[in-house]
């Protein structure tokens, strides 16, 4: 689901130098990635590409609302859709509080989803005069009820603050399973368009070997994570 810091932590543990650049491929995106291998841990970001911005239509507002309980922190008017591959809601909440106890309903929600076509549903609380917030990622629909971390999804929500001139968020998430994560992202408008930079800090813990044919059964649309070619480039 977007992690893309999580196979950067990983070459970064097997490489022999402190610092790199890599490129890592999946379906048909790129990213290019930096990893700084510090103690006990990697600091790692990439670029995760373009991130498309548009208002949410009534339909896709309405049928999220309903399965996210009609909650009266949601800020109903900011919902929009944004898409970095496949396109997800995202949905702001008062309070990091009003962010922590959202009980969605998860058959709904994957309902909603599968017939409008979305990944699923980011929502996060507005961030302070920092850039800090809480956000949790929801994704029934591709069998992940909810995400751990998202790096894409706050790579979309940075894209969409830059209009409102905030250049950096860190999002607070895994809080609500019990593992908790921090991701960072940082934006500056260019020529082209938004630049943006996601990633965090990270540490190997498991390492689990998948054969090819258990790859294949990622749909490239899902946003999957990045079991991916990587090209490394000599940064020395």
């Amino acid at each position: 689901m977007g992690t893309e810091r999580s196979p950067l932590a990983f070459l970064a543990e097997n490489a022999k130098r402190d610092r790199y650049r890599v490129t890592l491929r999946a379906s048909e995106r790129s990213f290019a990635g930096e990893a700084t291998r510090g103690s006990g841990h990697v600091s790692a970001e990439f670029d995760p590409g373009a991130v498309q911005l548009r208002q949410a239509t009534v339909d896709e507002r309405v049928a999220v609302l309903d399965a996210l309980g009609h909650d009266p922190d949601i800020l109903v008017p900011e919902i929009c859709v944004a898409s970095i591959g496949r396109p997800r809601l995202l949905v702001a909440l008062s309070t990091p509080t009003a962010v922590v106890g959202l009980q969605p309903d998860y058959d709904q929600l994957r309902d909603a989803c599968d017939r409008l076509g979305l990944l699923g549903c980011y929502v996060h609380s507005v961030p302070t005069a920092q850039g800090r917030l809480s956000a949790r990622m929801f994704a029934p629909s591709i069998g992940v009820p909810e995400d751990i971390a998202n790096a894409n999804s706050t790579a979309c929500l940075a894209a969409r603050l830059l209009q409102r001139n905030v250049t950096r968020i860190t999002a607070d998430m895994g809080d609500s399973l019990g593992s908790p994560a921090t991701i960072t992202a940082t934006t500056q408008q260019t020529r082209e368009g938004a630049q943006i930079r996601v990633g965090g800090a990270a540490k190997v813990i498991q390492t689990l070997r998948l054969e090819r044919g258990e790859l294949n059964r990622f749909d490239p649309s899902d946003d999957p994570p990045l079991h991916a070619t990587a090209s490394m480039s000599d940064s020395s």
